[in-house]
């Protein structure tokens, strides 16, 4: 059976698959990144990790190996060079991972991702935006970032930037952000900003932003002031990514957005209220949960290959 690898590398753990030609999910597998041994371990443990998928493939799908494989992985990514910049949580620094990759796999061609398109590929394209002609993919974890999409692929940007919208800045002058400016969303509306937020009120360092929203269900109403915050914060940094893309269809997704309507009936209408002459889009909650990472390195393995060969990629 014809497949690829597809990995997506995070900040502690990997999840891996063999996808399918139809987007299947053949094979699913998960382990630490390593970090805690050091950038070189890290590395050490993916190139491991997609040797071992690949012997995988072979044993269990037919003897014909892996087509292809795919990566998404955090930081700053140049895609078409197929390095990995700079990672601060991975400690890498123009890691050409791609030439790796393609060595250790016997030359099988390798996609690299960021990881945040990478996923907002597949939620566009098979999860919460499809059929959409134009999304904005904004999974809200312990940053903010977004992926762009246009006509069924992600927007990268001249220099691998493209959507990084949780540095908008939304309050002026406000709270640090280690980017270097001051008041960038992500300081107040990511699930990290949040926790943050709600621990200092209840003097908890153990709070987090889930007993926040849980708080807010029981009508909390210190728990609501903190909510309400960062849903203005939110609603203020989207409608300007509204003004500039005028997506269909916005897709929020990651850690917050498993508050489900305490958060999404509230954001809606802030929304709502901010637009004036934009189009008010389709928000919707992302539906892949933590397998967009997956099943969008496999779909860049797959676009590679009907780059570079579209026979190969017919099932």
């Amino acid at each position: 059976m014809r497949h690829v690898i597809a990995l997506d590398v995070g900040g502690t753990g990997m999840k891996a698959a063999l996808v399918g030609a139809g987007g299947e999910l053949l094979h699913q597998a998960r382990r630490a990144t390593g970090r805690d041994r050091g950038p070189d371990a890290v590395v050490d443990g993916i190139l491991d990790f997609a040797a071992e998928l690949r012997a995988y493939g072979t044993e269990h799908f037919g003897a014909a190996p892996a087509l292809a494989a795919g990566v998404a992985v955090p930081g700053i990514v140049d895609e078409e060079r197929g390095i990995a910049a700079y990672s601060a949580n991975l400690g890498w620094r123009d890691l050409p991972l791609r030439a790796l990759l393609t060595d250790r796999l016997g030359g099988v061609p390798v996609a690299l991702g960021h990881d945040v398109r990478t996923g907002g590929l597949a939620e566009g394209r098979i999860g919460a935006g499809k059929g959409a002609d134009r999304f904005l993919f904004v999974p809200l974890g312990t940053g903010i970032a977004g992926a762009i999409g246009i006509a069924g692929r992600v927007e990268s940007g001249a220099h691998g930037f493209a959507g990084e919208i949780g540095h908008i800045v939304v309050r002026p002058g406000g709270t640090p952000c280690p980017c270097g400016q001051r008041g960038c969303l992500e300081r107040y509306a990511s699930a990290a900003a949040v926790s943050e937020a709600w621990a200092s009120v209840t003097g908890n360092p153990e709070a987090d932003a889930a007993d926040c929203a849980r708080a807010v269900e029981a009508d909390d109403p210190k728990a609501r002031e903190v909510w309400q915050h960062a849903v203005d914060a939110l609603a203020d940094g989207l409608l300007t990514a509204l003004t500039l893309l005028d997506p269909r269809t916005l897709i929020i997704g990651g850690g917050l957005a498993e508050a489900g309507q305490t958060l999404f009936t509230p954001l809606r209408e802030a929304v709502r209220q901010r637009v004036t002459f934009q189009k008010l889009p389709t928000i919707v909650p992302a539906a892949l949960g933590d397998t967009a990472g997956c099943l969008g390195a496999g779909l860049l393995a797959w676009d590679l290959l009907d780059k570079t060969d579209g026979t190969e990629a017919t099932s």
